[in-house]
């Protein structure tokens, strides 16, 4: 069987009725519950952006250990100088000293992935705990090769501000 649609006499306008419609017993969301939907995404997503600088600042951090250990006159301003400090006193040690830069800079780093894993997820106490933490570490940038204490100072004001960006959709 062929299905055709009538075909109007010149000059008629049909009206065309919309085919869809919700099915039975569910409606039509309003436009809050869009509204509403629309900022929980967007204040999940302004979390995981600004919880990802704690990965960041770990994984720059280790990559620092790396390059101190390897004679490398570079570093990463984001990274932490609670390491720095660790890898001047791993480095005066000699070769046990290597071992335990790598171990006590993975449990630095930890720290930080630990406070992401729960801001992320929109745990606040988190989130203030590894911004204070990143804060006290800013006092405690050593002097490197490469950068001042004013660069890496400066880097950690940049990494805060970019952290900090979720905290006004956090009110909402």
């Amino acid at each position: 069987m062929l299905l055709s649609r009538p075909v109007p006499a010149a000059g008629i306008k049909e009206k065309v009725t919309a085919m869809a419609s919700p099915a039975l017993g569910v409606s039509k969301p309003s436009a809050d519950q869009s509204d509403l939907a629309a900022q929980k995404l967007q204040v999940e997503q302004a979390l995981k952006g600004s919880s990802s600088w704690f990965v960041v600042i770990a994984g720059l951090s280790l990559v620092n250990s790396v390059l101190s250990m390897t004679g490398a006159s570079i570093h990463f301003i984001f990274g932490l100088g609670l390491t720095q400090i660790v890898d001047v006193l791993a480095h005066d040690s000699g070769g046990a000293g290597i071992v335990l830069d790598l171990i006590i800079n993975g449990m630095i780093a930890a720290v930080f992935v630990f406070f992401w894993h729960f801001a992320r997820k929109g745990a606040k106490w988190a989130f203030f705990a590894g911004m204070a933490l990143y804060i006290v570490d800013a006092l405690s940038c050593s002097p490197s090769k490469t950068f001042s204490p004013w660069r890496s100072t400066a880097g950690h004001c940049i990494a805060c501000t970019a952290a900090s960006s979720c905290l006004g959709l956090w009110s909402r």
